[in-house]
């Protein structure tokens, strides 16, 4: 199965410079847990309503003031579109992430593969005699 096929294609995106009151509105009007962060139209960062919350509730930055850019998850985890689920599988493992951006051969944000995703689908990655060790992956 190739990523494509299970991603997310409905991508929502931010400025870096706007505000996270105006993130925080985007996020609930759209009802998704991530921001493609952009600037200058190129794809940077991915902020999710954990680091909103973080930023805003917890540090208690003013969400007035406060930039995307200052809250977001950078350096950004992508993926090509036309991958193998396994390399998305393996990318949020390799970098701890349960979000992946989805990007086409131009580098622009087509889509978002979550965690939630991936888990949802049968594992069909292990053949006959193979060891079961990688099964607790996300556990």
């Amino acid at each position: 199965m190739r990523i494509s096929e299970l991603m997310h294609t409905d991508v929502k995106t931010i400025d870096v410079d706007e505000c996270l009151r105006s993130a925080t509105e985007r996020l609930e009007a759209s009802s998704v847990g991530a921001l493609t962060v952009t600037e200058h139209g190129r794809v940077v960062g991915l902020l999710t309503d954990s680091e909103l919350s973080l930023c805003s509730t917890v540090h208690g930055h003013d969400p007035d003031v406060t930039t995307v850019r200052e809250a977001m998850v950078a350096p950004l985890v992508t993926c090509p579109e036309d991958a193998p689920l396994e390399a998305g599988e393996r990318l949020m493992e390799e970098h701890h992430v349960n979000r992946l951006v989805v990007v086409d051969s131009e580098q622009h944000a087509v889509g978002l593969l979550r965690l939630d995703d991936v888990a949802s689908e049968p594992l069909t990655l292990l053949t006959p005699g193979e060891p079961l060790e990688h099964l607790s992956l996300y556990s």
